[in-house]
């Protein structure tokens, strides 16, 4: 059995564009799946539009969670509740185009792979989500600790073993991606242009873009630990030879008298000092996200496809 899992939310406007195609393009190579949506506790219609569709195909099921626990969770949900022996993830925003499940299921049946990521070769359209996104990946190929994930977002497919193998991480604070490649496997890749949305405005905000992208770096990178140990060691050094300045300038008598050396010393420590915190909190934040030891997310209802509506 193949499953496939996708988010949802407050999409009702692309519901039925969404599950015809991919219905299609599912039934194009197997009859025997399962399409698992996780409401991530929409507002608007998406919910009763996902039921009344799965009246007509009970291939459907529908996770409703209990409030909004964010697109990582959503994904947690599905998975953790998806019974195939091969399973896909896939954005509900229709700029992974559906169409692409069948080659992912070629190379997982006919090459051998374990693991086949959606590779984003491409973007329609041009906004500063796409420009801020490029540079994150540029950024985290270069200081990220997992390699070979550049361009590659949720987009994939897996055999049993490796949903299994990813499922084991335990973590709160969860990047899919990252922790997909970090399981290892065997991993392929089929690339594709990114679509525009089909329809209606990004869920996702740029804030919530920034906060993703600090969970794949605070997670999957020592950089910003090191960055902190290499710019304190620089501020050392430049105060030490300061330091020496001063004392030989004073000794020998041409000193300069003023304040300004004075403020900027102490603004650019202060400052030093700031980012230090900032950067530490974050990963006491995360730690302490950890100790918790919450449910990543609650589900308010299983709709399996026996009930009647």
């Amino acid at each position: 059995m193949l499953s496939l899992v996708i988010p949802i939310y407050n999409e009702e406007k692309l519901i039925d564009e969404l599950v015809g195609r991919t219905i299609s393009s599912l039934e194009s190579f197997t009859s025997d799946y399962e399409v698992i949506f996780v409401d991530d506790g929409s507002t608007d219609q998406s919910l009763d539009r996902i039921l009344a569709l799965q009246q007509i195909n009970r291939k459907i099921k529908v996770i409703s969670l209990s409030k909004n626990f964010g697109h990582q969770a959503a994904y947690t949900a599905g998975l953790e509740n998806a019974n195939g022996d091969i399973v896909a993830m896939m954005d509900g925003d229709l700029q992974d185009p559906p169409e692409l499940l069948p080659e992912m299921y070629k190379k997982i049946n006919d090459e051998n792979f374990e693991v086949v990521s959606g590779k984003r070769t491409g973007r329609k359209g041009k906004n500063s989500r796409t420009i801020y996104t490029l540079l994150f990946h540029l950024f985290f190929r270069n200081i990220g600790e997992i390699k070979n994930m550049e361009n590659t977002g949720n987009y994939s497919m897996m055999k049993r073993e490796a949903v299994d193998a990813l499922l084991r991480m335990k973590e709160k604070v969860r990047y899919l991606p990252g922790l997909r490649t970090f399981i290892g496997f065997r991993q392929g890749y089929v690339g594709y242009i990114r679509e525009d949305r089909f329809t209606g405005s990004p869920k996702m905000s740029i804030g919530k873009l920034f906060v993703l992208a600090a969970d794949a770096i605070f997670s999957f990178s020592r950089f910003p630990i090191r960055f902190c140990l290499i710019l304190g060691t620089l501020g050392t050094l430049v105060f030490m030879g300061a330091g020496f300045y001063v004392l030989i300038a004073k000794a020998y008598g041409f000193a300069l008298i003023g304040w300004s050396s004075t403020l900027l010393s102490i603004y650019f420590l202060g400052s030093i000092q700031l980012v230090f915190m900032g950067i530490l909190g974050e990963y006491v934040y995360r730690s302490y996200k950890e100790s918790q030891n919450r449910p990543v997310y609650f589900i308010r209802k299983f709709y399996d496809g026996q009930e009647k509506l």
